[in-house]
């Protein structure tokens, strides 16, 4: 993970990184504690725009603060109709698509799926187990969301 971090600070727009008690903030507002990957990143950086500066950047990984509930996020309901509650929104890609990290496994690690805005949440679909993996294939992407050209 540290590789990618050091990466991530050398070629791309890290914000500057969250202190203890801005996780443990996160966390209590959540209701889930972030996994290893997780906190690696939000220590190394609060968010983070791949690539492109904002609000050209297709690949937005969000603060701390602007992480909540996928379902409340992308359709106004807490409401079970409108997707597992254990789906929460990590990254921005333009035009109300986001990718999600499913946090239904206790301390992780979390998988992370892709939510397209237009067949959320009846078509969400896994795209890496754990935000590492995500991370690498994102550095490796050239600017392509990686996920559609599989």
């Amino acid at each position: 993970m540290q590789t990618l971090l050091e990466a991530l600070s050398r070629d791309h727009y890290p914000n500057p990184p969250a202190t203890s008690a801005q996780i443990a903030e996160a966390e209590a507002r959540l209701g889930w504690r972030l996994d290893a990957d997780l906190r690696a990143f939000y220590l190394h950086c609060d968010g983070a725009t791949l690539f492109r500066r904002r609000p050209d950047a297709k690949y937005r990984i969000l603060s701390l603060s602007e992480i909540e509930r996928a379902r409340v996020r992308m359709r106004g309901e807490d409401d079970d109709s409108m997707g597992a509650a254990t789906w929460y929104t990590l990254l921005y890609c333009q035009d109300s698509d986001f990718v999600l990290v499913d946090v239904a496994q206790p301390d992780g690690p979390y998988p992370l799926l892709d939510a397209f805005h237009e067949t959320y949440p009846l078509h969400v679909r896994q795209i890496a187990r754990t935000f590492q993996e995500f991370l690498q294939r994102a550095l490796r992407s050239g600017n392509k969301l990686f996920w559609l050209m599989d």
